[in-house]
């Protein structure tokens, strides 16, 4: 007889974040030294009647509801069979974004990783276990710390200095005064003069720019910088595949897209027709690890290279059985704050701007299923009350 769910359970919890707050609109993380931002995650929980359960901790608030619509159908079902439960509740949240799938397939592969006592980059095929990481920063502020594009090159090179190879530049956002398309031009020259010739740049205006030609304007600062990439510029929101057909047909800057494009289809479409250089790809977002992978493949079919959005321990997984990306993303980094992450790790699994080695790198958790282990007491101590469970 094969294993079987018994119980799932999710558990929203809260947490504060030291000196951080949002833009004027409330959206952007940025430096507010003296504020404590409370921020919401999930913890969810699948158990078996073999005494083995698999864990995940992360996702949204609209990924959470999804769970709450689909979770049933995983009881009495057999958690080893990923691929069929995949297809299933794809289907099932066809009318939505479907990023409900992506919890319960992460807790799936760190069921079965522990069931094999087994880590998922083992289960997937490793091709390495350390990933250079860069420096991903919150958003400019006006507070003291990333406030001008010379406090951005200068953290820039303290994170050289760190070891790392890469450092994204998230620009300033809100308010339309901070839209200053000139600013944002001196802000990637600044870093690009201080170590362009010793880092790879990236930049992610988070679809801040407001039309096609101020993208074009900052994609020409970057072509004079060799940036590395940039991504998600103007208020398409990242969707449009042929203003971006026509974005890369003017640039040299290889572009990335497809973070806001859920799931495998509509990402091959985005390739096939063009719009962009590099696929973005999220497990959490695009279905967990099982539609993660299916991606990475479909762009290696292509020729192209995936990069992996934000860090964590499903993150590390797929990008140690990834042979065409290139870097990891350690975000949110700040010289003044810490990461916005939830502290919900015992042992030494950490997402903080010091969590490289010497060599710019992060390993790979090398235990069983996902490597890491949870705070639970933590996690039950700071619960909301809203907590739902299947059998």
């Amino acid at each position: 007889m094969g294993l079987e769910i018994t119980r799932i359970v999710s558990t929203e919890f809260a947490y504060t974040v030291p000196d951080v707050g949002t833009d004027e609109y409330g959206f952007n993380l940025r430096y507010d030294p003296g504020n404590e931002l409370e921020r919401k995650s999930f913890a969810l929980q699948v158990e078996t009647d073999g005494d083995v359960t698999g864990e995940f901790v992360g996702g949204t608030s609209p990924g959470a509801a999804q769970v709450n619509m689909i979770a049933d159908y995983l009881i009495g079902k057999n958690p080893l069979e990923r691929e069929k439960h995949w297809s299933e509740l794809k289907r099932a949240l066809r009318k939505f974004d479907g990023m409900g799938i992506g919890p319960l397939d992460i807790a799936l592969w760190d069921l079965a990783g522990k069931r094999d006592e087994t880590p998922i980059h083992e289960l997937l095929g490793t091709y390495r276990t350390e990933i250079p990481a860069y420096a991903s920063t919150y958003s400019a502020d006006d507070a003291g710390g990333l406030d001008s594009p010379d406090a951005f090159a200068d953290f820039a090179e303290e994170c050289y200095e760190m070891g790392y190879s890469g450092f994204k530049i998230h620009p300033w956002s809100g308010s339309d005064a901070a839209r200053d398309i000139n600013r944002e031009i001196e802000l990637v020259t600044a870093v690009g003069e201080r170590v362009g010739d010793r880092m790879a740049l990236m930049i992610d205006p988070a679809c801040e720019y407001e039309t096609f030609m101020d993208a074009l304007r900052v994609g020409r600062a970057c072509d004079e910088q060799n940036f590395f990439w940039y991504e998600d510029p103007y208020r398409d929101t990242g969707i449009s595949q042929h203003s971006h057909r026509k974005l890369r047909q003017m640039l040299d800057t290889p572009l990335l897209q497809t973070e806001h494009i859920r799931g495998l289809e509509p990402k091959t479409d985005f390739v096939a027709n063009e719009g962009t250089d590099l696929v973005r790809v999220d497990p959490v977002y695009d279905g967990g690890i099982t539609g993660a992978m299916k991606v990475v493949r479909m762009a290696e079919g292509f020729g192209l290279d995936t990069e992996f959005h934000a860090p964590g321990p499903a993150q590390r997984h797929c990008i140690a059985a990834t042979r065409n990306t290139n870097f990891y993303e350690l975000a949110l980094v700040h010289p003044d704050c810490s990461n916005s992450t939830p502290p919900v790790y015992l042992g030494d699994y950490a997402d903080e701007l010091d969590s490289i080695t010497g060599e710019g790198c992060v390993s790979v958790p090398n235990g069983p299923g996902l490597g890491v282990d949870y705070d639970w007491d933590f996690i039950l101590e700071n619960k909301t009350g809203s907590v739902h469970e299947y059998t």
